[in-house]
């Protein structure tokens, strides 16, 4: 039986390892304890100074040697709730990722959620949770304004995906006060 300070780094090791999220179940089984020890082990690994970022589908580390560096993009968009698996399928059709939803809310500030939505399975999985659940996407609490950080792996990609959006009505002007919110 691991102790804890081995637990956690064989968490590390196996997120350092993996080529996509790994539920907080699957690390349990691996690591002989129940998924609160994996949530609180994630807690303690953050306080550390760890990335360890929990998606829909699991947890990611976003941290270290031979992590990828592929070039992101902050976009304002603006839209209805009918509009956002549109929204994501463009972005995820032309080679991006969606890494998170932000929004900017004048009482709460800004709020962010990550989503890590990369093909049109990630997207209609985080569809399918809107629609069964008893939440509202989070541009809802913005009038349909909200923020994504999307991934390529080109600049141009980048540039392709902000052409598309645009081309739908979806891309927003960001604000000058808007500006340092990255």
């Amino acid at each position: 039986m691991m102790n804890g300070d081995e637990r956690r780094q064989a968490i590390i090791h196996e997120l350092q390892g993996a080529s996509c999220p790994i539920s907080g179940s699957a690390l349990a089984r691996a690591a002989g304890v129940s998924r609160q020890v994996v949530v609180q082990d994630i807690a303690l690994l953050r306080a550390d100074g760890h990335d360890v970022v929990a998606t829909s589908r699991g947890y990611v580390l976003r941290e270290g040697e031979g992590q990828p560096c592929v070039p992101t993009r902050l976009v304002k968009v603006h839209h209805g709730v009918d509009d956002v698996g549109d929204e994501l399928n463009t972005i995820v059709d032309l080679g991006g990722a969606v890494l998170n939803v932000m929004v900017n809310h004048r009482v709460y500030g800004k709020i962010t959620a990550d989503l890590d939505v990369r093909n049109r399975r990630d997207a209609e999985r985080y569809l399918e949770g809107i629609r069964t659940g008893k939440s509202y996407p989070l541009m809802t609490v913005t009038s349909g304004y909200h923020f994504h950080r999307i991934a390529a792996e080109t600049e141009e990609q980048l540039d392709e995906i902000e052409a598309a959006l645009r081309a739908k009505g979806y891309l927003a002007e960001i604000l000058p006060y808007e500006d340092g919110l990255e």
